[in-house]
């Protein structure tokens, strides 16, 4: 007769989150019909500097986007960033007013896990 003995170990698992942040304080010119639509050439990053071409996605496998339009964290239903980053449209235009600040939140994780099982 055998007998099988399964010895569980952890699992260590690492996450890296990769976090880029946009500035942007809005224009008039960018609000047609009632929606606010920011091409990404109009946001500055982390360091002031204007921001040259699309913006950073998210992953789609671990990550999300947190727009907050005058210090207030905006529902992820009333914005849309473009699948390339090339733009951030926001609904509702009525209720921001000419100025705000808007910034953009990119949150992308990468878990890593490595188990291995050993069986005696």
């Amino acid at each position: 007769m055998y007998k099988l003995v399964i010895n569980p170990i952890s699992t260590p698992t690492t996450v890296d989150p990769q976090i880029a942040r946009y500035f942007y304080n809005l224009v008039p010119s960018d609000i047609v019909s009632g929606t606010i639509t920011i091409p990404s050439t109009s946001f500055t990053d982390d360091c002031g500097n204007a921001v040259t071409s699309n913006l950073t996605t998210i992953s789609p496998n671990g990550g999300y986007y947190l727009l907050i339009v005058d210090s207030v964290v905006r529902q992820s239903g009333l914005f849309t960033v473009a699948t390339t980053g090339s733009s951030v449209v926001i609904t509702q235009a009525k209720s921001v007013p000419i100025g705000s600040p808007i910034t953009l939140l990119v949150n992308n994780f990468a878990p890593v896990s490595t188990s291995k099982d050993y069986i005696t």
